[in-house]
């Protein structure tokens, strides 16, 4: 009969397990990291969206005065915007509301499939008939 103290208890992990565990680790890191630097800049994205619709209602409600006729500077519109807005175009026809990204952190994918933002200039373009 063996001796009970003959046989060797192991207690912890050994250096291949240990191994593996650090690999699945850095392979869920590794696919973790692009998808949440993408996400956190997303909000810069909607930052600029918001800024033009704000300023799109603005003007709806500059042109609900009856002596307001020409097209309003930002500042006749009495709004606080995150980021710099452009207004141009004819109040008869079309009004260009483009609000450029000031922080320059919109992500690229985000700003390629949509046609009104311009990822060469960071600028995010809407326009009112």
């Amino acid at each position: 009969m063996p001796n009970a103290n003959w046989i060797k208890k192991t207690k912890g992990f050994s250096l291949l397990e240990l191994m593996v565990i650090i690999a699945i680790i850095s392979l869920l890191v590794a696919i973790a990291i692009p998808n949440y630097i993408s996400l956190r800049n997303k909000p810069y994205c909607s930052d600029v969206e918001s800024d033009a619709v704000n300023v799109g209602a603005a003007i709806s409600n500059y042109f609900g005065i009856p002596t307001h006729f020409t097209l309003p500077n930002i500042s006749d519109l009495n709004i606080k915007t995150n980021n710099p807005v452009k207004i141009s175009g004819d109040p008869n026809t079309t009004i260009t509301i483009t609000v450029k990204d000031r922080s320059g952190r919109c992500p690229r994918n985000y700003q390629n499939p949509n046609e009104r933002w311009d990822a060469t200039k960071k600028e995010y373009t809407k326009y009112i008939n």
